[in-house]
């Protein structure tokens, strides 16, 4: 059924056959690491206002777009963004996480003090909008939320990555305390917050390997 109101489709035509263009967005994505050695390094407002950007043009249920991306520099406000959320950590590592948790995070060697939280030149908190609240709209329910907003994330730290900046996917949970500090209204719910800038000079990360295709990928009935 064709949309009532439609327009021509601009569509992306790569300089290169498609599976050269796919194999070159694979060998600069699979130098994307999450990073916890953040340098203070300056990046500019307009770098974060372009990644953002590009978060914005993720598909969305209903075209909803349930998301809402508060990009933070203040200093003062980063620091109470960490208090915060090392609170949340320390609940989790010495109470909340059980044996098998911790074990698991071993190779990391993460614990409840996050500096990169303030160290990092800017903080992404990511938030998901439970009621629509542009005026324009007829309804405010929104859909497919934790989808749409993870599809949105995901081309975020895409677009970071490509900008040369690396990024890390924090979760303190609970985040309530992100709606309280950043002041945001109550259709608006802590999703994710992501330090983005640029990796130390000594910065180092873990020894990881990632599931080869034939385990990821599986054609027709397999």
């Amino acid at each position: 059924m064709k949309p009532p109101h439609s327009v021509p489709l601009e569509r992306y035509v790569p300089p290169v056959p498609p599976e050269v263009a796919a194999c070159r967005f694979y060998e600069t994505m699979r130098l994307r690491r999450t990073v916890r050695m953040f340098s203070d390094r300056p990046v500019s407002r307009a770098t974060i206002e372009w990644i953002t950007l590009a978060a914005g043009t993720a598909p969305s249920g209903a075209n909803k777009q349930p998301w809402r991306f508060v990009a933070v520099q203040d200093p003062a406000l980063k620091r109470e963004i960490r208090v915060a959320a090392e609170a949340e950590e320390h609940e989790f590592y010495t109470r909340r996480a059980n044996p098998e948790w911790l074990s698991d995070l071993v190779p990391f060697g993460t614990d409840e003090q996050k500096e990169f939280l303030e160290i990092a030149p800017w903080l992404i908190v990511v938030f998901k909008l439970m009621k629509d609240d542009a005026p324009e709209r007829t309804s405010d329910q929104v859909y497919y939320v934790n989808e749409s907003v993870g599809i949105a994330v995901g081309m975020l730290l895409a677009a970071a990555h490509l900008a040369g900046l690396a990024t890390l996917t924090h979760t303190p949970s609970p985040m309530r305390f992100l709606a309280s500090i950043l002041g945001r209204p109550e259709n608006e719910r802590p999703f994710l917050l992501i330090p983005v800038g640029y990796p130390a000079d000594d910065c180092v990360v873990p020894a990881l390997q990632r599931k080869p295709l034939e385990q990821i990928m599986v054609v027709d009935r397999g």
